[in-house]
C-alpha cells in the first residue's frame, strides 16, 4: 500500500511523560517542489491528534493492522466512510430547509461512489463549489443532475497542490486538510490523511 500522507511525529519526554509535537502536510518534504508548489502545513502539540498519528506509524510499522481514529481522517480506514457521512450531514441539512455548502480543493476528483454522492447532494440544494486542478470526472451544471455544482480551475505562477475540504456543518463550519485527492486509488488504496483546523 502507497503511503501518500505527509506526516513527522516528535516524541519527546517531558517531565517523565511521553508528549507529542506532531507536523501534518498537504505537502512533501521536498526542497525543489518547496518552491514551485503551494502547501499548507500545521504544527501542533495536540496530544489526541499526536497518538493518532503514531496509530498510523504503528500501522505501518505493521505492529497493528486495524486502528480508530476520532479526529484524524485516515485511508484506508475511516476517510471514505467520513467523507459520505459529511455529504449525508450536507444533504439533510439542505432537505430540512437549513443553509448547506460544500467546498472543495483538490488536485482530481475522479471516485464513482463521491461523485454519485455529490450530485445526490446537489439534487437535494446542497451549493457545491470545486476547485480542481486536474482531473475532473464529475459533470457540472447539469439540469436535474449538478446544477448546484460549480467547478473551477486555478493556474498561477505556482502549482496549486493542497487539498482542502470544507463541510458547513449547519453554520459551524468543518475545516480539513488533506493529502488525499478524491480518487478511488487515494480512498481505498493508499494511506492517506485529512487532518482538522
Amino acid at each position: 500500500m502507497k503511503v501518500h500522507s505527509k506526516l513527522c511525529l516528535i516524541e519527546r519526554t517531558e517531565k517523565r511523560k511521553t508528549r507529542f509535537h506532531s507536523y501534518l502536510s498537504t505537502g512533501n518534504f521536498n526542497e525543489k517542489t518547496a518552491r514551485i508548489y503551494s502547501d499548507f502545513g500545521l504544527f501542533t502539540s495536540n496530544q489526541e491528534m499526536g497518538k493518532e498519528i503514531r496509530r498510523i506509524f504503528n500501522f505501518l510499522e505493521r505492529k497493528s493492522e486495524d486502528e480508530k481514529f476520532n479526529h484524524l481522517l485516515v485511508a484506508p480506514f475511516n476517510l471514505r466512510k467520513t467523507l459520505m457521512q459529511l455529504i449525508d450531514s450536507e444533504i439533510k441539512a439542505a432537505i430540512g430547509g437549513n443553509s448547506s455548502e460544500i467546498i472543495l480543493k483538490l488536485n482530481s476528483l475522479e471516485d464513482r461512489k463521491i461523485i454519485r454522492k455529490l450530485y445526490e447532494a446537489s439534487q437535494a440544494g446542497v451549493k457545491i463549489k470545486l476547485i480542481i486542478r486536474g482531473i475532473c470526472c464529475l459533470l457540472p451544471g447539469l439540469k436535474d443532475l449538478s446544477e448546484n455544482i460549480e467547478v473551477i480551475s486555478i493556474v498561477d505562477r505556482f502549482l496549486e497542490h493542497s487539498r482542502i475540504y470544507i463541510f458547513n456543518n449547519n453554520g459551524d463550519k468543518k475545516y480539513f486538510l488533506a493529502s488525499a485527492d478524491w480518487m478511488k486509488r487515494n480512498l481505498s488504496r493508499r494511506v492517506e490523511v485529512a487532518f482538522p483546523v
